[in-house]
């Protein structure tokens, strides 16, 4: 990716890592794309769960698509690093608890409106709002007035934050609450994207056909086909894009994908299926791609769930004897043939902090000695009956995964445990949002930007919780959202990494959610695609490919 200028307050605090709730599906392809010679990339992708709005994106099937249509204030290079983009300076007051932001001249929306300091402002008070009940909330909390638009039932939808201040089209201020040293890089994320004016009068309708300034530019949205996107003429950033467009193609089985790929009727996927894992490096009808990631893959069960209460003693029990009962090195070694890492914490080996050493990274290691102990001190507090179900979308290559997990468990704890695959990654998601699964399903996490507190703050804090972010298990601690807070304030990389190493040794005692192991960032190619490459995200680079 093209060296671009580095912004240089990050890079004392981050350096790098954006987000997933693992998809992976897609239908039977569609127009082939061997032969094409209109250099137009055809890309393995999901159905998004919701319109195609960047503060109600919370999930990979619509985040790969916003990212190509929406640039943000500072971009991510394929390592990580953050980037000036629509920002021409972000400068902080003394104690960082201001940031005056300039941006670029030039700038537009690819329906000709100039890109403002208020298309940011106003978008990401939408987003703040909760009457407007977006997904992406919570990344916004740490600005002045929050706490203000929490009550949706008080609110009209169009409330600004009083944080943000316009100073002219140009320049806009950010007063925060407390000081945060992860704001420069936070601000990289698909949420905090800007907004035309268009989006407001029908947000259902740009919803379906969205406005953006980034690289490409939406032509249709086929639902459950495919996503056509043309390369924008107009965008004003430093990326290279070297192809004329991207279609995600939505598919429902990723063996059909990989098959295609084979064909050379599909360019890219960003997964290997689990039945080609063995041999995917050496298949020479594909180019592979194989290196460490950033995505963590959970499964979670509700805070509140009874039985496993977190907080509570039989709940912290139940827990502690569920992981206890996982061989994380077997799935590592035998259902996904060594294509991961066994997990150790709760961020991701690429992310400054990661660490294999915290106090309780024990209950992560198989012991089912100490699992079956657990369980009868649980079932001495409260007697257990009921049947536990693993939830994970069928489409997207998890299911041999939880079969193992359900093996494991039944064996160890004498229990019965069950899966239940759901059809789609959107059925899966929408239940998770609705709070319909009374049970264990299938989390993961894809970092929207390159810190731990992505990983932290957005899954586990209280803000973060009841529909306000991505704490699908609404998972409540004072002393974890401390601690975090504390971790945010702090001036440099060492003491952050502190305090989040101490939230992360309540997380592995109480085990809000499961870490099972970290996906590589994996996938191929077809043949005669050139430039094939995966970022931090464990995502591919897809305005660097061509064919």
């Amino acid at each position: 990716m093209k060296k671009k200028k580095t912004l240089g307050l990050i890079a004392g605090i981050c350096s790098l890592g954006m987000m997933l709730s693992l998809s992976a599906c897609g239908s039977n392809g569609g127009s082939s794309a061997k032969g094409s010679g209109d250099n137009i990339i055809t890309a393995y992708n999901s159905e998004p769960q919701n319109a195609l709005i960047p503060g109600d994106t919370n999930e990979t099937g619509g985040g790969k698509v916003g990212q190509l249509l929406f640039a943000n204030l500072i971009a991510f290079n394929a390592k990580g690093e953050a980037e000036n983009e629509v920002a021409d300076s972000i400068k902080p007051n003394a104690d960082s608890t201001q940031y005056t932001i300039t941006l670029k001249d030039g700038w537009k929306f690819t329906d000709g409106t100039p890109v403002t300091a208020e298309s940011f402002t106003k978008a990401w008070s939408y987003v703040a709002n909760a009457k407007n009940a977006q997904k992406c909330s919570s990344f916004f909390s740490s600005i002045k007035g929050y706490d203000k638009l929490q009550d949706a039932n008080s609110l009209k939808g169009d409330e600004q934050l009083e944080g943000l201040k316009v100073k002219d089209d140009k320049t806009f201020t950010v007063d925060l609450n407390a000081p945060d040293s992860v704001f420069p890089v936070k601000i990289g994320y698909l949420a905090f994207a800007p907004l035309p004016e268009s989006f407001y009068k029908d947000p259902k309708a740009f919803g379906e056909k969205p406005v953006g300034n980034g690289m490409y530019k939406l032509d249709s949205w086929d639902h459950g086909k495919q996503i056509v996107l043309s390369k924008n003429a107009d965008y004003k950033g430093s990326q290279k894009v070297a192809n004329n467009g991207v279609t995600f193609k939505i598919y429902t089985s990723p063996d059909s994908a990989y098959a295609d790929v084979q064909a050379g009727n599909l360019d890219v996927m960003d997964t290997v299926p689990a039945s080609n894992t063995k041999t995917f490096q050496s298949d020479p009808d594909v180019e592979p791609y194989n290196k460490a990631g950033s995505v963590i893959q959970t499964f979670t069960i509700p805070a509140d769930l009874d039985h496993w209460k977190t907080g509570t003693e039989e709940g912290q029990l139940r827990r502690q004897a569920l992981s206890m009962a996982i061989n994380r090195e077997q799935i590592v070694e035998k259902v996904l043939n060594g294509i991961g890492t066994v997990a150790t914490d709760f961020t991701a080996p690429v992310i400054p902090g990661y660490s294999k050493d915290l106090k309780g990274s024990d209950n992560l290691k198989y012991n089912p000695t100490k699992a079956k102990e657990l369980w009868a001190k649980a079932d001495a507090i409260s007697k257990y009956d009921g049947k536990l179900t693993f939830s994970f979308n069928a489409d997207g290559g998890a299911q041999p995964i939880y079969e193992a997990v359900v093996n494991q468990v039944n064996n160890t704890l004498g229990i019965q445990a069950s899966i239940n695959p759901m059809p789609t990654f959107q059925e899966f998601r929408d239940a998770i949002s609705n709070r319909t699964i009374k049970g264990a399903f299938r989390t993961a996490w894809q970092p929207d930007y390159p810190s731990a507190e992505n990983y932290l703050y957005q899954l586990y804090d209280t803000a973060a919780a009841n529909g306000h972010g991505s704490n699908d298990g609404d998972y409540s601690n004072k002393d974890v959202d401390k601690l975090l807070d504390q971790a945010a304030s702090a001036t440099d990389q060492e003491t952050a990494i502190k305090y989040y190493h101490d939230a992360e040794e309540i997380l592995l005692e109480q085990l809000p959610a499961f870490p099972l192991y970290y996906s590589n960032a994996d996938g191929v190619a077809a043949k005669g695609v050139k430039n094939f490459q995966m970022d931090w995200q464990n995502q591919p680079i897809y305005e660097e490919m061509s064919k």
